[in-house]
């Protein structure tokens, strides 16, 4: 009896589900991973469960990841003090090369691993990849902090349509062909922009967009 409960329990939540399956059907939605629930390996197991559902159900998911926490801990490990200035970090030579090392190398092959597992394609990708994500530097205070300056979606679209879910990092190249290290909310938000994404998820554990800087209530 209990085994038919949990299967008449699922079948209710696809009738629910099914309006919304419709709706979005062939459609694009971006996710911004990043904080907590990057270190969190059970609820990125769960969150990637999700989002292989969604690529199933005829969803085109594209994933942004951040990865500041991870990042702050292997510069410390290396005896290197993060500096932040207005809430971005400074970003010299070797803090770009650290950044880099942790994204492209650490967290993106990890979700795509976890894609994977999930019975998924995954394909990982930086924004330097088919000049995805072009920008410029914003101040030499911030060194290789960048500003996105345009999106080129046609990597991503192609993927797309093989049926990969493709899983970025926020590393983004100049004119020159330098590497960036770029805010992955603000990649996410342009991403969804270029690629006129029906939904842009940001999955984090800061405040957010706050009406009045000074209150976070």
């Amino acid at each position: 009896m209990q085994s038919k409960g949990m299967a008449l329990s699922r079948e209710d939540i696809l009738i629910e589900a099914l309006p919304y399956i419709q709706e979005f059907h062939g459609s694009v939605m971006v996710f911004k991973v990043g904080g907590e629930v990057l270190v969190d390996e059970g609820l990125m197991d769960k969150l990637v469960q999700d989002i292989v559902l969604l690529r199933y159900v005829g969803i085109k998911p594209v994933l942004v990841h951040g990865g500041g926490k991870e990042i702050t801990e292997k510069m410390e490990r290396f005896g290197k003090k993060p500096t932040f200035v207005k809430g971005l970090r400074v970003t010299d030579d070797e803090t770009l090369e650290i950044t880099r090392m942790v994204l492209v190398g650490n967290v993106n092959h990890r979700i795509v691993s976890l894609i994977g597992k999930h019975g998924a394609k995954g394909i990982g990708l930086s924004g330097k990849d088919g000049r995805l994500i072009e920008g410029e530097k914003r101040s030499d205070e911030l060194g290789w902090v960048g500003d996105v300056t345009s999106i080129n979606p046609e990597i991503l679209e192609i993927t797309s349509k093989a049926g990969y879910i493709p899983v970025i990092s926020p590393i983004g190249v100049d004119k020159d062909g330098n590497s960036l290290n770029i805010n992955a909310d603000i990649v996410a938000g342009e991403i969804a922009r270029a690629l006129s994404a029906k939904r842009l998820l940001i999955l984090t554990d800061v405040d957010g967009i706050l009406r009045d800087l000074r209150d976070p209530n």
